[in-house]
């Protein structure tokens, strides 16, 4: 049987199993007849299990790793249709040639098969974007079969965002400048909007009313330095209304650093974090050893955290795709950022308050996410350079557990899986 495949508004079938593809034509006539589909369930089902999932991004496998025991517990193949993939590649001259792009400028001359990833609430897909083949897919979890695929505009797909209430995900489409939102059951296209060069980081409000989104430019190029960094392309911040889609806020963060006195950073923003009442949001920016404190209310940037620069002989141009720092997140009390030094190779412990700081050394090399778990205890870090992630206690401010994962990983998600879920590994 046959699968959904979307692509500009059009469905077609590409390879699923019965009971799924009842499932998925049904969601579909509701919805063409202008009806609703039904609404997942916040509330986690007792047949599934609280895990983590660890995308390796250059060996498209995606360890499962059990929430409360950090014991990995399987691995789902996140390219299972990678020869078809390829034979599509190789007889396209266009995407070939931002295949080996992509490979070249951005992955290190590897090949970049998993970039993100959630579980629907039921545990039953796991959605993830795959920036080599420029889609997104859902797969089954149980079968490891896809279930549904969606192209992105462009030939690359990069960060997502899952909407709090579990229907949606939001991916940015890295060369079609262009943020796609689908559901997460069917892979539908429920609305786009247009964003700058290279868009990037998504984070839903935690209401859902709002998506916060963020364009970095061309990063792949190598002119950090003066008339040259005019090349980096159109870098915006911008606060979209989730019900229309459109911008409720949309400039260029430069604007921003010259009114703070900051105008010689880079205005392109990496990860970011917030406190809970969304009214200081915390942002990573391009080449910088720190991050920025913004007032979201005000429009302000209100301060500015120094942390140490391990490699200061390291030449900009030589940061892998311009982060000095990737990864940052907030603990649930909102007192301590956990922040990815990446290009130094440490974890940063960051009071929210004073910006005084503690640094967790010789834990692996070049550190690329961060995620606070469900709790508010504990930030999961990924250390792409190590082929591990490490378990950060904010309390304790140690390491309380380290996992051996696959090749590269990148972004860490916490999710369900069914709860008899597991395969060899």
């Amino acid at each position: 049987m046959k699968g959904l495949l979307n692509r500009g508004g059009s469905t077609r079938f590409v390879g699923l199993r019965g009971g799924a593809l009842l499932s998925t034509l049904f969601l579909s006539v509701a919805m063409a007849d202008g009806g609703e589909p039904a609404q997942p369930d916040p509330t986690p089902p007792e047949s599934t299990r609280d895990v983590i999932f660890a995308g390796n991004n250059w060996e498209g496998m995606i360890d499962v790793i059990d929430a409360e025991t950090y014991q990995r517990i399987g691995r789902i193949n996140g390219v299972p249709d990678k020869k078809k993939r390829m034979l599509e590649i190789s007889i396209n001259p266009v995407h070939l040639i931002f295949f080996q792009a992509i490979r070249q400028l951005i992955g290190e001359g590897n090949d970049q098969y998993v970039d993100d990833m959630y579980s629907t609430l039921d545990g039953r897909l796991l959605i993830v974007s795959r920036p080599s083949f420029a889609d997104v897919v859902g797969i089954d979890i149980a079968s490891g079969d896809i279930a549904w695929r969606f192209e992105v505009e462009g030939y690359r797909s990069d960060h997502m965002a899952l909407s709090p209430d579990g229907t949606q995900v939001a991916v940015s489409a890295s060369t079609g400048k262009v943020v796609h939102v689908l559901d997460v059951e069917t892979g539908q296209e429920l609305g786009r909007f247009d964003s700058g060069n290279s868009p990037h980081e998504n984070v839903y409000s935690e209401d859902g009313s709002k998506l916060y989104h963020a364009s970095i430019g061309h990063v792949f190029l190598p002119l950090d330095r003066g008339s040259l960094e005019d090349l980096k392309g159109d870098r915006r911040f911008m606060v979209v209304d989730t019900s229309t889609w459109e911008p409720i806020e949309s400039f260029d963060f430069s604007e921003k650093l010259e009114a703070a006195d900051l105008g010689h950073l880079s205005p392109a923003i990496r990860p970011m974090a917030h406190t809970a009442d969304e009214k200081t949001f915390y942002f990573q920016l391009s080449f910088l050893h720190g991050f920025v404190e913004y007032d979201m209310q005000e429009g302000v940037i209100t301060r500015k955290a120094d942390l140490p620069n391990l490699v200061p002989d390291l030449p900009v141009e030589q940061y892998i795709n311009d982060s000095a720092h990737h990864g940052m997140a907030m603990s649930g009390d909102d007192s301590t950022l956990c922040v990815a030094g990446t290009m130094s190779d440490y974890v940063a412990l960051v009071d929210r308050q004073t910006f005084d700081y503690e640094l967790l050394t010789d834990l692996g090399k070049k550190p690329y996410w961060v995620t606070t778990d469900e709790s508010g205890e504990y930030c999961y870090i990924s250390w792409s350079g190590t082929d591990q992630m490490s378990v950060i206690s904010y309390s304790e401010r140690k390491e309380v557990a380290r996992i051996n994962v696959g090749d590269h990983p990148q972004r860490i998600r916490e999710g369900r899986v069914p709860s008899d879920w597991s395969t060899p590994f």
